[in-house]
């Protein structure tokens, strides 16, 4: 099996967030719980609507000042944001084109974005984070994962949600996004394996829409599962990816990624504390990455080696990496 490793590339820049959305509605954390009993959401749009309400607010998703290529992967956020919310009449194709070439983008690019147009008076999109499926000279993968509402004219609000592929090409004066390529997650299974309900009912395993989607349809391995769950017992994990939304190859080469198959799971947040903030103990994340490794997986990719360690025995590092852990299996 390949590892997913790719060439370097990038240097840092920016910091976090600020407020977009100013429909009036409910903070994110209330709305989560009031749009969604179970507080997951299923991808693509997918969930249970509430009776009428307001959309929850969002806010502007922004880098990390330790992020590797800053302004590739804001760029990418931009053209996610402004797809996927707008205001009463700001539905259909032919707006989702204006607020694409407002970005200086082709707009031909709304005829990619999916699960992001949905047919709806209202829609709001929360990204919950931007991590690299690969960075190098000229091109770039950044895989946006969010949340999204949409609110119908009779009132209803729905929860959903999903993770856009978004690949990206040196340009001046900014990089330029070339292509989107939304999660497809798939259909529920009609019953799961122990192993994943117990991931699906583990706080301290927190799933985003699409790798939910990815759990409840069954095709996450076992190995990945159960790692997961014995992660789970030290540390609190944000995911970002586990199959759908991740490029089918190792970015850059022709070598089979181990994410599309299910056996592999990448995680952004340990402890609360973001991978790729430079103010995350380096100590934790190494300790994250050893316990990886010795919950089985045979290649273990984050920001630092830790300590020891040396590179392909399982562990690696590069700038792809900077921002999350990838942990991989090989069966």
């Amino acid at each position: 099996m390949s590892r997913d490793v790719d060439p370097p590339a990038g240097r840092p820049g920016p910091s976090r967030r600020t407020v977009l959305f100013g429909t009036a509605g409910l903070a994110l954390g209330a709305s989560a719980s009031a749009c969604s009993s179970s507080g997951r959401h299923g991808s693509g749009g997918a969930g249970s609507a509430s009776s009428a309400a307001a959309l929850p607010r969002a806010t502007v998703w922004r880098p990390n000042g330790s992020d590797v290529r800053p302004d590739v992967k804001l760029r990418a956020v931009q053209l996610v944001e402004a797809l996927g919310t707008w205001r009463p009449g700001g539905r259909g194709p032919a707006k989702a084109r204006e607020r694409t070439a407002a970005l200086g983008l082709p707009p031909g690019l709304a005829e990619q974005a999916g699960p992001l147009l949905a047919e709806a008076d209202e829609s709001v999109v929360q990204v919950v984070d931007a991590q690299y499926g690969g960075i190098l000279d000229d091109t770039a993968s950044v895989l946006v994962v969010c949340r999204r509402w949409t609110r119908t004219g009779d009132g209803r609000v729905t929860p959903g949600g999903t993770t856009v592929d978004v690949r990206l090409g040196r340009a001046r004066p900014r990089w330029s996004v070339t292509a989107l390529h939304p999660a497809a997650p798939g259909p529920a299974a009609a019953s799961l394996p122990d192993p994943a309900r117990r991931v699906l009912a583990d706080s301290r395993i927190r799933l985003p829409p699409a790798a939910e989607a990815d759990v409840r349809g069954g095709g996450v391995h076992d190995s990945v599962l159960r790692a997961l769950l014995e992660l789970a017992g030290t540390y609190r994990m944000d995911v970002s990816v586990l199959r759908s939304g991740h490029p089918i190859d190792v970015f850059g080469t022709d070598r089979p990624s181990d994410h599309p198959p299910g056996r592999a799971v990448d995680v952004w947040r340990i402890d609360d504390k973001a991978v790729v903030d430079g103010a995350t103990p380096r100590g934790l994340i190494e300790s994250f990455m050893r316990d990886a490794a010795a919950a089985g997986a045979y290649n273990v990719g984050g920001p630092v080696l830790p300590a020891g360690g040396a590179p392909g025995r399982p562990y690696f590092s590069d700038d792809t990496h900077h921002d999350h852990v990838h942990i991989g299996f090989d069966r």
